[in-house]
């Protein structure tokens, strides 16, 4: 059964080029070019990732991407024309998983949706248990527990600290995360490791500020504790 994408943005020609190549990529296509209807849309067809603008009348993209985000994980791509970079961070923030500016290559969005969907459907069936402390994370059930209860975390931030579970002590650059979460590095797009990173301490960690799992590696990047630095 084909993956269906949302792509909601307020150009119809924008929407057209988009439905183009995904479609030729073997993917459904359902449309929407204002936030009620995104939303609307959203919540009527379940779909499997979402393409969405954030200059978008009636509601605005990341207001959108925060009523989603208040009961669904489902992948957020982020399209815009905006170039400041603090939208870029509000929107990964917010829950996004990836985020694209315009003008854009058309192959390389299909890429990135075809690279997050891989993703979310996860390993094999066979998956295992990662443990450390009091946080556990079952690969098979894309399930993530910390002190008993469930970790929100989506599929980018998922893959990032399985990605570092699997290796504690080994110190990660930002392009090194970006391929292990995305399985493809898309150069110029490291630095939204810092703002998943962020998310995952603000979820994971008691004293965010004061990480105990994810480690900052200064002019490196990152790492995952190990027993030594417990």
């Amino acid at each position: 059964m084909a993956r269906r994408i949302l792509v909601v943005d307020d150009e119809k020609g924008i929407v057209d080029l988009v439905d183009t190549y995904l479609r030729r990529a073997g993917f459904d296509v359902l449309r929407a070019y204002d936030g009620p209807s995104a939303l609307a849309t959203f919540r009527h067809d379940h779909p499997d990732l979402i393409i969405l603008d954030l200059n978008l009348p009636g509601i605005d993209g990341l207001d959108v991407a925060r009523a989603i985000r208040q009961n669904s994980r489902v992948p957020i791509l982020m399209l815009t024309a905006r170039e400041g970079e603090m939208d870029r961070i509000v929107g990964l923030e917010l829950g996004a998983d990836d985020y694209v500016p315009k003008p854009f290559s058309p192959r390389e969005l299909v890429a990135r949706v075809r690279a997050i969907l891989r993703r979310v459907e996860g390993p094999a069936p066979y998956g295992e248990i990662l443990k450390s402390g009091d946080l556990m994370l079952d690969t098979a059930s894309f399930t993530a527990m910390y002190c008993g209860s469930t970790l929100a975390l989506t599929p980018t931030e998922f893959r990032l600290l399985e990605a570092l579970m699997r290796a504690p002590g080994r110190a990660y650059t930002r392009l090194q995360l970006l391929d292990l979460a995305l399985g493809e590095t898309f150069e110029g797009y490291e630095r939204n490791i810092d703002v998943h990173i962020k998310n995952i301490r603000a979820k994971l960690e008691d004293d965010p500020r004061n990480p105990t799992y994810i480690l900052t590696v200064p002019t490196v990047g990152y790492k995952f504790r190990e027993s030594s630095d417990v």
